[in-house]
């Protein structure tokens, strides 16, 4: 494999690459219970990458509509980089739709 075309910003391994490419193509395809395992074993193995809680945030804010789990990913997400744009801008639309 060549790698990613992306920068890999993260110095993301090749398995958790492969590993994330896997739950988001489960995601598309509507496998939530695949992508959710695949999310949480890359989480458990490392819960301070910023990628996988971003998409652990995704996965349980658009496609679980467990928003408060979602805020949490987002929350985790800031803590490690506060100026986290994408996790500031979701976990703000996610605490509006708990009010709704």
């Amino acid at each position: 494999m060549a790698g990613p075309v992306w920068v890999n910003t993260y110095n993301l391994t090749e398995d958790q690459i492969t590993s994330i490419d896997l739950a988001e193509e489960a995601m598309d395809m509507l496998d939530l219970t695949k992508a959710e395992k695949i999310l949480n074993k890359l989480n458990q193995e490392d819960p301070s990458c910023v990628p996988v809680l971003n998409i652990l945030g995704h996965l349980h804010g658009r496609y679980l509509s467990d928003y408060e789990a979602a805020i949490g990913y987002y929350d985790q997400v800031l803590k490690l980089e506060p100026e986290n744009a994408w996790a500031r801008d979701e976990r703000r639309k996610f605490r509006r739709y708990i009010t709704y």
